[in-house]
C-alpha cells in the first residue's frame, strides 16, 4: 500500500486489542513493520484459539509490546492504557465462531458485549483519541438470493447468538459515540481467510482434515455462501480506514468472491489433487453432518463507501486459497499444538478446554458436579433441591449450637 499520502501521525501508541488470533495478528505485524514510529501494544487473553507464534516475528522490535490481559476485566484494561499512554484502540477481541455460539452463548455475550462495554468505559475515562471497533457482516442477517447488497445504513437483523452479541456490542458503541462523543469508527467485514487462522473456521479446518486424509465435514447440504476477503486485503482496508476514515462512520469491507461451502470442498480437493467430479468421489471425501440450528444462506454487503477512500480488493479467492493451503501444509500441525478435537463436528469450548461434542455430552451436568463435590467420589442420591435443603438445615444447626 502507498502510505505517502497519509498524514505523519505522531501518536505514541497505535493499537490495543486482543491480537494473537487472525486477522488481528496480521494487522499488528503490518503496523509494527510499516510504521516504526508507532508503538504497538498487542493485548491478548491467550484464549484457546490464540498463540504467540503469530507475532513471534516481532520479538525484539522496540516499537512492539505484548501484554496479556482480559478485556472483561476493567483493571487489566486500565492498567495497560495507563502504562503505555495508549491513544488509539483497535478492538478485534471477540468470541467469533458461530458454531460454538449455539452451545456456549453466555461466553459470547460476556466477551463480545460486556468486554466491549469495559473497553468503551475505560476509553472514556482514559481519553482515547480514536477507537476502531471491528464488527461483522453477520449483524445484517440473511440476504436473499438476488437481493441488493446491503449498505452501512441497512437495518441489523442478526439470527444467531454470535451475530446477536456483535450487534449488541455495536449498540453499545453507538451509545458511547452519542452520549460521550467517543471518537469511534465501526468496521463490518466479510469472512476473512488466510495463513495463521485457528482451524475452527471452515477453510483451515478443511485443509487440516485433508492433510490428515480425513473426510471434509460439511454442515447441512453445503449450499450456504459467504463472501471471503484475504487477510492481506483486510490489512490494507483497515490501514485505509485508520488513516482516511472519518470519526463516527461505519465501513463495510466487502469482497466480490461469494463461495458456497460445497465450492470450497471442490476447490480444496482440486488443489490436493484428489478426484471430486463424481458422486462416488465426493462420498469418499465429504461427510454431510447435521446443520446449525439456523444457518443464514448468504450475506451480501456493499463496499462502495470504503472504495471511495481508495481501497480495493487485490487478492482473488483462488490465489489466496492456494497461498493459504501452502502455509497450512508447512506449519498447520505444529502451530497450535494438538488440534484433533477442533477438527470434529461442533466442538465445544469451555475456557481453554476443547471437547468433542460427544465428550462434552458425556460430562457430568452442573448439578451432578455440585453433588460430587459435596459427597466426594461416592454416589450422591440427592437432588439439587434436597442438597440445598440439607445444607440450610446444617447451617441452622451450627448456628443453634453456637448459641448454646
Amino acid at each position: 500500500m502507498d502510505t505517502s499520502a497519509y498524514p505523519n501521525w505522531e501518536h505514541q501508541i497505535r493499537a490495543v486489542g486482543e491480537c494473537e488470533e487472525h486477522p488481528p495478528c496480521w494487522f499488528v505485524r503490518h503496523l509494527t513493520l510499516t510504521y516504526p514510529h508507532y508503538h504497538i501494544i498487542s493485548f491478548d487473553k491467550l484464549d484457546y484459539c490464540a498463540t504467540l507464534n503469530n507475532t513471534r516475528i516481532l520479538d525484539g522490535r522496540t516499537n512492539f509490546t505484548f501484554e496479556q490481559g482480559d478485556i472483561t476485566l476493567p483493571a487489566d484494561v486500565k492498567r495497560v492504557l495507563r502504562k503505555h499512554k495508549v491513544d488509539t484502540i483497535f478492538h478485534f477481541a471477540a468470541q467469533s465462531h458461530v458454531d460454538l455460539s449455539f452451545g456456549n452463548s453466555y461466553q459470547f455475550t460476556n466477551t463480545n458485549v460486556y468486554g466491549t462495554h469495559v473497553l468503551l468505559e475505560s476509553s472514556r475515562e482514559h481519553g482515547i483519541t480514536r477507537f476502531i471497533h471491528i464488527s461483522t457482516d453477520e449483524v445484517y442477517g440473511d440476504v436473499p438470493i438476488g437481493a441488493a447488497d446491503l449498505s452501512e445504513t441497512s437495518l441489523l437483523a442478526p439470527t444467531n447468538p454470535y451475530s446477536a452479541s456483535k450487534a449488541a456490542a455495536e449498540m453499545m458503541v453507538s451509545a458511547y459515540r452519542k452520549s460521550f462523543k467517543l471518537p469511534l469508527i465501526t468496521v463490518r467485514s466479510n469472512n476473512v481467510y488466510g495463513p495463521h487462522q485457528f482451524p475452527e473456521k471452515i477453510i483451515p479446518k478443511f485443509i487440516m482434515l485433508l492433510q490428515r486424509s480425513s473426510k471434509l465435514l460439511v454442515h447441512g447440504d453445503g449450499s450456504p455462501t459467504r463472501r471471503y476477503v484475504y487477510a492481506g486485503d483486510i490489512v490494507d482496508a483497515l490501514d485505509t480506514i485508520f488513516h482516511r476514515g472519518d470519526i463516527g462512520q461505519i465501513y463495510n469491507i466487502a469482497s466480490k468472491d461469494e463461495i458456497s461451502n460445497t465450492e470450497i470442498c471442490h476447490k480444496l480437493l482440486d488443489i490436493f489433487g484428489l478426484p471430486h467430479l463424481t458422486s462416488g468421489d465426493l462420498e469418499m471425501r465429504v461427510q454431510y453432518t447435521e446443520d446449525r440450528p439456523f444457518n443464514d444462506q448468504r450475506y451480501a454487503t456493499d463496499g462502495s463507501k470504503l472504495a471511495a477512500l481508495g481501497w480495493k480488493q487485490k487478492t482473488d479467492f483462488d490465489d489466496g486459497l492456494r497461498t493459504t493451503v501452502d502455509w497450512y501444509r508447512r506449519f498447520g500441525e505444529v502451530w497450535w499444538g494438538d488440534i484433533s478435537r477442533v477438527l470434529t463436528s461442533f466442538p465445544v469450548v469451555e475456557g481453554t478446554e476443547i471437547w468433542t461434542k460427544e465428550e462434552h455430552e458425556a460430562l457430568p451436568s452442573d448439578d451432578e458436579g455440585r453433588l460430587e463435590e459435596f459427597y466426594g467420589e461416592q454416589e450422591a442420591p440427592w437432588t439439587t433441591g434436597a442438597l440445598n435443603h440439607l445444607q440450610n438445615m446444617q447451617g441452622a444447626a451450627k448456628r443453634e449450637d453456637s448459641v448454646h
